[in-house]
């Protein structure tokens, strides 16, 4: 794990492999809040990358970790054992939110960490 990557963060080696295993199935979960009231730091990686929406990023929905209730929303119709790459800006609340879904029963979860991990976020942002 290089210096800079935040604890949990998989490698690039690690997303490219599991992103070519997963193929279609692949669900990518960005927690990122775009209300800069409540997550500052997520202005810049926002300005790097755009939220998903069906024109961008088909693979990913938009689940923002909520840091006071320690939560977020489920992805709905999505199977428990689905390869799903969770991210925020760098890493820190994909973690937490990988921890969360591995706590409700998703089984194969990696944490993306996010646009400031450029050679990671390679291997799957535009999914």
């Amino acid at each position: 794990m290089s210096p800079q990557r935040k604890a949990g963060v998989a490698s690039p080696e690690e997303l490219k492999a599991f992103v070519s295993a997963a193929g279609s199935r692949l669900v990518v979960v960005d927690v990122r809040n775009p209300d800069a009231s409540v997550e500052p730091g997520d202005q810049k990686s926002l300005a790097v990358a755009d939220l998903p929406s069906s024109d961008n990023r088909p693979q990913a929905r938009h689940l923002i970790y909520d840091r006071n209730t320690e939560s977020m929303p489920l992805p709905e119709n999505v199977e428990k054992d689905a390869p799903i790459i969770t991210h925020c800006g760098g890493g820190g609340r994909g973690q937490k939110a990988k921890d969360y879904l591995m706590a409700h029963g998703f089984t194969n979860v990696l944490n993306g960490g996010g646009p400031k991990e450029v050679e990671c976020w390679n291997e799957f942002g535009d999914k």
